[in-house]
């Protein structure tokens, strides 16, 4: 604060909110509460042997991303193949936007620091020739003082910058990972749930596509 200004607090302010969103993030999006080890395997177990009540599928819907998915198939576990993929696509929208809760934010301090930074810096150079338009150069080490506490603020920038792209790219990443499993699981209990009498023929299978945002 001392070495930059005023034009710092903003930045640190962005530093706080980005190891936030980080801690939270790296909580939530932990591979076991997503994709709960077996839990694809168990579900496929229960739809084989009928053992499905509503509080069963209600208690699979509060596990994880990965059960409330699954659920949302149990659902409509007795209409054709075309719905139950229908409500998949649909509940797997809904879940993926969820996982990528705080990522816009994420990626707004990502490239909001530098240009932070830069700010902090033009401010800090401005009020320097100001000063020597009033009182002349004066002394040279001053001089350059000042130019390397206007400097401070555009390295702040980017040391918070750099970490939350990082950060940013790796949790799309993860996401992505995510949503190939949970397609996975979702048709393979979807090819289980056409295999029992009284569910429907199944119809030409199709796949079951989540959406996810873009890196």
């Amino acid at each position: 604060m001392k070495a930059g200004g005023w034009p710092m607090i903003p930045l640190l302010i962005l530093s706080a909110v980005a190891l936030a969103i980080i801690i939270e993030r790296l909580w939530t999006l932990r591979r076991r509460a997503v994709l709960p080890p077996n839990l694809g395997q168990e579900v496929r177990a229960w739809a084989a042997g009928g053992k499905l009540d509503p509080a069963h599928i209600e208690s699979l819907r509060a596990t994880a991303p990965l059960g409330a998915l699954l659920a949302a198939a149990l659902d409509v576990r007795g209409r054709p193949r075309e719905e139950i993929r229908e409500r998949i696509e649909d509940v797997g929208r809904h879940l993926v936007h969820r996982m990528e809760r705080y990522l816009n934010t994420l990626g707004t301090i990502a490239a909001a620091g530098p240009l932070l930074g830069l700010f902090g810096t033009v401010v800090g150079m401005i009020q320097m020739f100001l000063v020597i338009n009033d009182h002349g150069i004066g002394d040279v080490n001053q001089l350059a003082g000042g130019i390397g506490k206007a400097l401070v603020c555009t390295a702040t920038g980017m040391i918070v910058a750099i970490p939350a792209l990082m950060a940013h790219r790796w949790f799309r990443g993860r996401i992505s990972e995510y949503i190939v499993a949970m397609e996975h699981e979702a048709i393979a209990l979807v090819d289980v749930l056409q295999q029992h009498p009284g569910e429907g023929r199944a119809s030409e299978p199709r796949p079951v596509r989540l959406a996810g945002g873009q890196g």
